[in-house]
């Protein structure tokens, strides 16, 4: 598993000069004041690594890239890495070899900005190896946990009740009261079918529509001839003017003749 594990950059620094330290004499730290600064040992490039949960410190150099020394680190901050007391631009780091040799340096930067850098990258990766461990962890739990049994027992059912759906004996379920200015609507009858009342034949509408006129009413003391001489009136007296004399007296001694009952006078004036 360690052979098909990447190696990743994490940083990279293209200036870091390497001091040999003093041992330490007390439990209180290192101090840079300590170090010969203006003579470094050695100057080169830096490369921060990562491998699985380890984390590398490489020192190379330059230009042929050769590697100068490194500093493997299980863990940050700790022993494989420690800050100064007096200043944030240089740390003490451990280097091994492949015989499992050791030794303390110190490394420094020129630019603040790159003992900035150096410091996150590291943060970061322990970082991510912290969430990792605890991620593993709590699936191992997971796994040793009895686990919950959600299935349907032999015979289990479960009733859903959702709005106007069908209930599972088959019955319609109970309609929602409508609110405040709404319509309830009834449900459809179970059979599904919707009557529709039979037209009505045209005959009959015709003939409800039909307006019939009053009867006429009968004068006993009328017949059918006075009904005729009823409706030809009308013709009869427009034909009257025609047949008139010049003689304007004549109507009024026709209409004194017709009166029976009185004798005829003397007088040339009809009587009326």
């Amino acid at each position: 598993a360690a052979e098909l594990e990447y190696e990743s950059v994490l940083c990279v620094k293209t200036d870091v000069n390497v001091y040999r330290i003093p041992p330490r004499t007390s439990n209180r730290g290192y101090r840079a004041s300590d170090w010969k600064l203006d003579h470094p040992d050695w100057t080169g490039r830096l490369r921060v690594t990562s491998k699985g949960k380890t984390a590398y410190i490489k020192l190379e150099d330059k230009v042929s890239g050769e590697l100068f020394a490194q500093a493997p680190i299980d863990q940050y901050p700790g022993i494989a890495v420690e800050t100064v007391t007096d200043s944030s631009r240089y740390f003490v780091i451990r280097i091994q070899d492949g015989t499992g040799r050791s030794a303390f340096i110190g490394i420094g930067f020129t630019d603040r900005g790159d003992a900035f850098d150096f410091n996150v990258s590291l943060q970061d990766h322990f970082k991510w190896v912290k969430q990792e461990t605890e991620i593993s962890k709590e699936s191992q739990e997971a796994d040793t946990r009895p686990k919950l049994d959600l299935g349907f027992k032999e015979g289990q059912t479960i009733k859903l009740n959702i709005g106007n759906m069908m209930t599972k004996k088959g019955g319609a379920a109970k309609p929602r009261a409508s609110g405040l200015g709404g319509l309830s609507l009834l449900p459809p009858p179970p059979g599904g079918k919707v009557v529709v009342p039979p037209i009505p034949p045209p005959s009959s509408t015709a003939i409800a529509n039909h307006v019939t006129p009053p009867p006429v009413l009968k004068s006993n003391n009328m017949s059918n001839a006075d009904i005729l001489l009823d409706l030809e009136a009308p013709a009869s007296a427009s034909k009257a003017p025609a047949s008139a004399t010049t003689d304007l007296w004549g109507d009024f001694s026709t209409a004194s003749s017709t009166v029976p009952s009185q004798a005829p006078q003397q007088s040339n004036w009809v009587q009326f």
